[in-house]
């Protein structure tokens, strides 16, 4: 390759973006004739609430919203984002400070990683984790540090576990509850200890709450503002992708710190011009939509959950039950890498799992199945493999 065309080294420290390759099996297998069950991604199958898609076209048809939107986002979405946290979390927020809507929350983590970390800087990132938390770091220059997650820990960060050189050189600390891919939680006193260790060693704390409403059996999940000092040291980011069923409209935000906040929003103010206002109108109806409609988007994920936990069950798989999330984290058969053992399975099934490596070396050994298909499809999936003679064998 000429040298001029030659991409950016930052670049060539990005490991393969492992949707890209699904999509590209995928892809394959369909020209194959194969009947896809894609459980890969975590990509809701529902329409947008009613509600939501007659206030986009209200929005639509109001030629005030067809500009260039406010850098920082409309008054009214930021005053729905923290009278939702007021209601939610019972946590006070300032509208003008201390939210910022994002053109989705990836947009975001990846920007506040180049707002705030320098080539060098270290960064402690769970592993497994969401790829956003440790892939924005790594094309800020940032040195990752991969806390590995053990099952015999619950999939929780094991704070005691970093070396106290790791602790003093770090910056940034993502962290993930309830968690993707795991399906994780995490209980208040947890999130007490990682206050006092981001104050302690002066760490900037990224949490990433954005499976905080998809919770099952009485579970109701801790936000790092509830807890004393978090807003000192720290940010939350959400999304309307899963609760609200919007992730193709791309539209999320960021809450905590106003410091912070102001840093990201510094930096996005040039490279881009925010959310096309309509949605941010679709988008202040979400958040305002009764608590009802919650209920049923959970209802859907824990009938779900059970429905494949007992399949699963039944070709020897024994997974405890999840109390929130979209995904079901599986080990892999003995002597399998998760990379083979999804392949298998998709060439073997045409059913779409991720492998855990995607997540980090911490993910290696399992599986993430998103419940994004209905019972019947579910059950349709269970019986391929049965039929195809997959099976865990430990």
């Amino acid at each position: 390759m000429k040298t001029w065309l030659k991409p950016a080294q930052r670049l060539g420290k990005l490991p393969p973006y492992v949707f890209a390759r699904l999509d590209e099996l995928k892809l394959r297998a369909k020209e194959q004739g194969l009947d896809l069950i894609d459980l890969g991604m975590g990509n809701p199958d529902g329409p947008t609430p009613e509600p939501v898609i007659e206030a986009a076209i209200a929005a639509l048809q109001n030629p005030k919203n067809h500009g260039y939107p406010p850098f920082e986002g409309t008054a009214s979405f930021r005053r729905a984002i923290t009278d939702w946290y007021k209601r939610r979390y019972n946590v006070q927020l300032d509208s003008e400070g201390e939210a910022l809507p994002l053109i989705g929350s990836k947009e975001g983590l990846g920007h506040l990683a180049i707002a705030y970390i320098d080539p060098g800087d270290l960064v402690l990132v769970p592993s497994p984790a969401y790829p956003a938390h440790f892939r924005g770091p790594l094309l800020a220059g940032g040195e990752i540090y991969e806390m590995i997650l053990s099952p015999e820990n619950d999939w929780l960060i094991d704070l005691s576990a970093i070396p106290e050189e790791v602790a003093q050189r770090a910056k940034v600390m993502y962290f993930n509850y309830p968690a993707n891919p795991t399906g994780a939680i995490a209980p208040r006193e947890f999130f007490e200890e990682v206050v006092a260790f981001a104050k302690k060693y002066e760490i900037m704390l990224v949490h990433d709450l954005c499976y905080a409403e998809l919770a099952f059996d009485g579970y109701t999940p801790t936000s790092l503002l509830e807890i004393e000092g978090g807003k000192d040291v720290g940010v939350e980011f959400h999304t309307l992708s899963k609760t609200y069923n919007m992730a193709g409209w791309r539209v999320g935000f960021v809450v905590g710190n106003r410091h912070i906040i102001q840093g990201l929003r510094t930096l996005k103010t040039n490279l881009d011009y925010g959310i096309f206002s309509a949605i941010q109108v679709a988008a202040e109806t979400a958040l305002q939509l009764p608590d009802k409609y919650l209920e049923a988007v959970c209802d859907r994920y824990k009938e779900r959950r059970d429905f494949l936990i007992a399949g699963l069950g039944e070709l020897g798989w024994d997974i405890p039950k999840t109390f929130a999330t979209m995904y079901l984290w599986i080990p892999v058969p003995t002597g399998m890498t998760s990379a083979d053992f999804a392949l298998k399975v998709l060439e073997s099934t045409g059913v779409v799992f991720t492998p855990g490596s995607a997540f980090g070396k911490g993910g290696e050994g399992y599986v993430r199945i998103s419940l994004i298909a209905d019972c019947d499809r579910l059950g349709e999936a269970l019986s391929r493999l049965k039929q195809a003679g997959i099976r865990y064998n430990n």
